[in-house]
């Protein structure tokens, strides 16, 4: 039986997605998000800022390539994956990033134009 490993995300693209493709040929779209929360600490409220690499694949890579860019904002669910590798220097590095399994596109913001 698999272990319970599930995240829920919520929050805007700082750069375009990148569209790379796997060693059989499988589609994997790769993006950062930042998400922001803001809490109370006595009579003022804290920002808290948190940026995370999501990975998308197969056809939900292909969609997320075509669709998102800078600034949209979304809400993701999937799984953690964590990424180890050893460094030039013998020391293991560790990331983490969000696979996903479901990726909701939030509506554009429409600017307005100015009047002249």
């Amino acid at each position: 039986m698999n272990n319970l490993n599930q995240t829920l995300i919520e929050g805007n693209l700082t750069g375009n997605p990148r569209l790379t493709h796997a060693s059989k040929g499988t589609p994997v779209c790769t993006f950062l998000i930042e998400s922001i929360r803001f809490f109370k600490v006595d009579e003022d409220y804290e920002r808290e800022t948190s940026h995370f690499e999501i990975v998308t694949i197969g056809e939900l890579a292909k969609n997320c390539a075509e669709n998102l860019k800078k600034g949209r904002g979304v809400r993701v669910i999937g799984r953690l994956r964590q990424e180890r590798r050893e460094r030039w220097d013998g020391m293991i590095e560790a990331k983490i990033c969000i696979v996903a399994d479901h990726v909701i596109f939030k509506p554009e913001e429409k600017k307005e134009k100015a009047a002249t």
